[in-house]
């Protein structure tokens, strides 16, 4: 047996008598790491071009680590499917043997229905029908759905083999067993050798990335575009296809393909200064970074029509094992009307539907300036020009297209831009630069391909460097300066408007990516509030790191103690900050009577920043909510914790609360611990608090986390988990 450790919780495990080679671990562009480890090779066999790589895939225990999904299969089995071509016609890689999926039963069923979702997307004319699309238009779409189908919906295990694992060995394949020795721990065994791997990620562990990307400083401008991936899901050395659109210093992306905060933070965002999202379609490429999105302390606006929507509701619900219908709890859901120009916030944008496998959009934007309107086309996941017309020439009721469908999509794609942005990936199911060879676009950016561009492609279109920012409405006004008095007056809602732009009048500085602001045990001589950027606060002997963003204050509380730091603050990219002076900062506060309120503020932000539900990912405006809102309660030894009038979270400082379901004792919580989430989830109280000596704890409305995705998200793994328990006596529960 021969074994790669490909990365922390990512292993290769390959026994070449037995024909078997096992992908262990498949986090986003685990193809990719492959790739880069020359375990994916390109070969030849009797004149046939394919592909080498695993033909089997071992499944993490869990969906998520370090709230970093583990499992996405997608794009491994794809390359297996088609790129080794297991299941394409003639190629030496067709040997009748099927992908193998490996794991618990709950990630085999998991993924096994995330891939069907991500193969087909909506799979019946009756689900079509149900997102909202006339029963017309529906039998329309579901023909150009059995086309690319080969005429009928496969289920999963039409495509893949699967073996459930647990302490016991299962054979794999002829001489070939694995078993379950512990969590996210499993040991093959052939021939009388044997083999440990472990998938688990470490403490503050995240999966890498095969490319490297710097750093770069963007302007928020009135309509401008920022390139941030331009290859596909087989470029190892580029992100795969999207942009950013700013829009009045607003920041939408267009879709989130994998590893998308670390583009994010290449360019100076995080993702909660994210306002909204359009979306092509759910497959891999283009859809798991919406994992990412979900992380955010708001719900991020969803622009996608209504059957992509559902589609996308479908598979993300199969991957974070959820109910489809939880779906707007994580992000605010606008559906576009496919064919007509959508008002978002003033900007213009028409979404059409695509020739593709699954539901996907391609879309214009638009803003109007002298002269006429600026506008960008955004042409992800479509087919050649060729194909299209293959596909419109079936019998009228065959798989295929109707010829105003084919007509209609044609005239959408070759529809001039001042920017336009192609997919090139080649045929049948991405486009060619070819079919744009006559555009007359302002500048056509060639995308979706991986490589460098081929010298016929250079003809037609141009490359767009990663973070290259085109502009076609400049800005006249400084968004990032404005920003500083909104924060401001966010912190300080009670001051007079005129004190707080007293503040917001101090000089703007930047720091470099990697430079410090404020050391740990230094006394710092300002306060900086971060405007752009993302950086970080660490204190190692603590293991605390958290990420900071626009709104972010930093070094208000060694100010207001006059107090050297408690942690350093580093910028993981370019930051822009306003500089306050220290005493400056301290006379403002003592000015306005806030010496006690910003006290108590900043000793509730520090016990939240503390605590696993919401230390690591708030923005400092929704982590000032909280704390200005947090109402603490005391209660003696044996005082069962009745729920408040209103629903809430209740959230433990000091001493210990035992829980109880059904009358018997099932978990002792510590300080940082919380109960009462299935009151906010779900309306009701399962659970019963009781302290187990003097406590102190807060409660917080529960309407003020109804719009925070990643604390609903921790909550509903919480209690999950928790339902799932089985009651125990006293002595147990405090092991």
């Amino acid at each position: 047996m021969h074994t790669v450790m490909v990365a922390r919780g990512v292993n290769w495990v390959a026994i070449p008598e037995a024909g078997l080679s096992v992908l262990c671990g498949c986090p986003a562009d685990s193809v990719k790491l492959l790739m880069k480890k020359g375990l994916i090779v390109g070969t030849q066999k009797d004149g046939v071009a394919f592909e080498t790589g695993p033909n089997a895939i071992l499944l993490s225990d869990v969906p998520t680590q370090n709230e970093t999904f583990c499992n996405l299969a997608e794009f491994p089995i794809l390359q297996m499917l088609y790129r080794q071509g297991m299941m394409v016609p003639g190629p030496p890689g067709n040997t009748g043997q099927k992908p193998l999926l490996i794991g618990l039963e709950s990630q085999v069923r998991s993924q096994s229905q995330y891939i069907f979702r991500g193969n087909y997307g909506l799979s019946s004319l009756e689900e079509i029908v149900a997102a909202g699309v006339p029963p017309g238009t529906a039998q329309d779409y579901m023909r150009m759905k059995l086309w690319f189908a080969f005429g009928r919906i496969r289920q999963t295990d039409e495509m893949l083999d699967t073996r459930i694992v647990g302490p016991s060995s299962v054979e794999l394949s002829a001489g070939v067993m694995v078993r379950r020795t512990g969590f996210n721990v499993y040991e093959f065994a052939c021939a009388g050798q044997t083999v440990q791997v472990d998938l688990n990620l470490g403490q503050g562990e995240r999966y890498p990335s095969s490319y490297s990307l710097g750093f770069h400083k963007i302007r928020r401008e009135y309509f401008s575009v920022v390139h941030i991936g331009e290859g596909d899901g087989w470029d190892t050395e580029k992100p795969c296809m999207g942009s950013l659109v700013i829009f009045q210093g607003r920041i939408y992306l267009i879709d989130a393909g994998p590893n998308i905060e670390q583009s994010l933070t290449a360019v100076g965002i995080n993702v909660n200064e994210i306002e909204g999202i359009f979306h092509s379609h759910s497959h891999d490429d283009h859809f798991a970074g919406l994992t990412s999105l979900v992380r955010s302390d708001h719900r991020i606006k969803y622009f996608a029509t209504a059957p992509v929507r559902a589609s996308v509701a479908k598979k993300l619900s199969a991957l974070m094992g959820m109910d489809e219908a939880m779906f707007p709890r994580y992000f605010e859901v606008h559906d576009l009307k496919p064919g007509e120009w959508n008002d978002v916030d003033g900007l213009q944008v028409k979404p059409e539907i695509s020739a593709h496998p699954v539901e996907t959009n391609v879309f214009q934007f638009r803003a109007l300036w002298e002269g006429g309107y600026r506008t960008y086309a955004h042409l992800a996941d479509v087919t050649t020009l060729e194909v299209l017309h293959r596909m419109a020439a079936a019998e009228p009721g065959a798989p295929g297209v109707s010829r105003a469908f084919a007509d209609r999509l044609e005239s959408e794609l070759l529809a001039p831009a001042d920017l336009k942005k192609i997919d090139a990936g080649g045929a049948p199911i991405h486009g060619a630069a070819s079919d744009f060879r006559n555009d007359t676009s302002g500048r056509l950016i060639i995308s979706h391909v991986s490589g460098e561009l081929t010298d016929a492609q250079k003809e037609i279109g141009s490359n767009a460097v990663f973070g290259r920012e085109d502009v076609l409405i400049p800005a006249n006004v400084d968004y990032v300066a404005q920003s500083a008095f909104r924060y401001l007056r966010t912190y300080f809602p009670e001051v007079a408007p005129h004190s707080v732009r007293m503040l917001a009048n101090c000089p703007l500085v930047s720091f470099n990516a990697g430079s410090i602001m404020m050391k740990k045990g230094e006394r710092p001589h300002a306060v900086f509030l971060v405007l752009q950027g993302v950086g970080e606060a660490i204190d190692a002997q603590r293991g605390i790191r958290r990420t900071l963003s626009g709104g972010a204050m930093v070094g208000e509380l060694a100010a207001l103690m006059e107090e050297p730091a408690f942690w350093t603050v580093r910028a993981s990219s370019y930051i822009t900050a306003i500089q306050i002076p220290g005493q400056l900062y301290l006379a403002f506060i003592r000015q306005n009577s806030l010496e006690e309120s910003t006290r108590r503020q900043l000793d509730n932000r520090r016990f939240l920043q503390g605590t696993w539900l919401f230390g690591e990912l708030l923005g400092f405006p929704v982590e000032r909510a909280l704390s200005v809102a947090m109402a603490p309660l005391l209660a003696s030894p044996g005082t069962r914790l009745q729920p408040g009038p209103s629903p809430g979270l209740s959230l433990l400082e000091r001493g210990e609360v035992v829980l109880s379901r059904e009358g018997r004792p099932c978990e002792t919580l510590a300080p940082g611990g919380f109960w009462g989430e299935e009151e906010v989830l779900h309306g009701t109280r399962i659970f019963e608090a009781r302290a187990l000596g003097d406590v102190r704890l807060f409660v917080i409305p529960a309407r003020l986390i109804a719009d925070i995705p990643i604390v609903q998200w921790r909550l509903l793994q919480t209690n999950e988990k928790r339902m799932s328990t089985t009651p125990t006596r006293m002595e147990d529960s405090r092991r």
